[in-house]
């Protein structure tokens, strides 16, 4: 008959365990320089990009993508799943480009999913410049850090989930009407999809006159 199992001994036990295993070390990230935050005017000249994280009722955790246009804070998208790695983040980044037209710079921070070598590699292969913020500086990219904050209050901690297809078809409504009903004070009290078309036309004038 063993010993009986106390405290002391789990204790220890878990700390021979930690011994036996490689040190995890701390992923080094190069060096960021400071990401100044303006207001494009033009479509297409920044999107920024986020996680957020969640649970199901079941408890079962699922992430989220969220992708606006700092121009006019469009919500372009946002990917509901479990799971989602860099071929997932590039599959869905390649849907928003079809439907809005190519960014010329993403900005996000230093997740392993967007400093990957497969993202890297696709931004470049796209021609599409990754502006990094600085770490701990999510400041730097607040455009987005404001919209995620009104969809953590308005989605994510309103609703009690099921299914995960409950989480995307809820997210999906939420976002047609913030697009296109919800007015923004910064957008002079419009909808970013009313703001849209007077940035398009104003482009369209600016080309025209060129």
């Amino acid at each position: 008959m063993g010993r009986p199992w106390n405290h002391k001994r789990v204790h220890r036990i878990y700390c021979e365990m930690r011994l036996n295993q490689k040190p995890r070390t701390k992923r080094r990230l190069p060096k960021r320089d400071r990401q100044p935050l303006g207001v494009p005017d033009r479509i297409n000249a920044v999107w920024a990009i986020d996680f957020m994280h969640d649970a199901l009722y079941g408890g079962r955790i699922f992430r989220t993508l969220n992708v606006i246009d700092e121009a006019d804070r469009d919500g372009l998208g946002i990917d509901v799943a479990v799971s989602i790695p860099g071929p997932r983040v590039i599959r869905f980044l390649d849907q928003l480009i079809e439907v809005h037209g190519k960014p010329a710079a993403i900005r996000c921070d230093n997740g392993p999913e967007l400093t990957s070598q497969v993202f890297t590699a696709w931004a470049a292969a796209r021609g599409i410049e990754v502006r990094y913020i600085q770490p701990g500086k999510p400041d730097q990219n607040a455009f987005i850090e404001r919209f995620n904050r009104s969809y953590r209050e308005e989605v994510l901690n309103a609703h009690l989930f099921e299914p995960i297809a409950d989480v995307q078809e809820i997210t999906d409504d939420w976002l047609r009407r913030y697009n296109e009903i919800r007015p923004h004070d910064a957008l002079g009290s419009l909808p970013p999809a009313r703001y849209r078309e007077k940035l398009l036309a104003a482009m369209s004038t600016l080309e025209l006159s060129t």
